[in-house]
């Protein structure tokens, strides 16, 4: 298993959010997580993708224990753990505007202490991937809300993540666009043998999914 996470509670204040969740992912999984708003899925993902700590519960990535019984990951371990392990693509693409489209997804791999052209020829190869050869010196301004959203796709691949976190990746994009980026993930699952968790609303894309996990009142179905 990629994913491994049992019994995560998370609580805000006296609001119990996760109520005890159980997950496992395998490697090279196209896996969804659906349900009502409110029902806690960005929490979990949030918790999964170690951005937010659980109060209770293990969580096991790629065999590392990153919380639970064990001492826990925390500070710059924790941060570095998180950008050669593990890929967040969220609604808004997030890019910076003043860099192209190469140089927003060099910069992951250059902060993880890539040299420049290990780091050139890598997001060069991933934006190709993503059906962006051509592309390559436009800034996001010069993009499509698709194109900038594999961009974004890109540049959460480019450290070889152990496992990407998807928080509703099509949700701001038009039906015809958001098909293209659905095949897009099992491309590169197909290419790249990647791992994805897909937090979606979308019944479409969860139905694609090799599994989607329903969540309701704090807890998978």
């Amino acid at each position: 298993m990629i994913v491994e996470a049992h019994r995560i509670r998370k609580r805000f204040g006296t609001l119990e959010v996760l109520k005890g969740v159980d997950l496992e992912v395998k490697e090279g999984e196209v896996a969804a997580i659906v349900g009502p708003s409110g029902a806690g899925k960005s929490t979990l993902l949030q918790v999964l993708g170690t951005l937010s700590t659980p109060d209770e519960g293990t969580l096991v990535i790629g065999g590392r224990q990153v919380f639970g019984w064990q001492k826990p990951l925390s500070g710059n371990a924790l941060a570095a753990f998180r950008g050669q392990k593990i890929g967040f693509v969220f609604q808004s693409h997030h890019l910076l505007p003043e860099f192209t489209a190469l140089e927003n997804v060099m910069i992951p791999a250059l902060i993880a202490g890539q040299r420049m052209a290990e780091a050139r020829a890598a997001a060069t190869a991933l934006l190709g991937e993503v059906g962006l050869s051509e592309r390559l010196s436009h800034k996001p301004a010069e993009l499509s809300g698709g194109e900038q959203q594999r961009v974004a796709i890109a540049r959460a691949l480019v450290n070889s993540p152990a496992v990407l976190f998807a928080d509703e990746p099509t949700g701001n994009l038009d039906s015809h666009t958001k098909a293209d980026i659905h095949r897009l993930f099992f491309d590169l699952r197909g290419h790249l043998g990647q791992t994805f968790v897909i937090v979606t609303h979308d019944p479409e894309l969860a139905a694609l999914c090799d599994r989607a996990h329903r969540m309701c009142d704090g807890l998978l179905a």
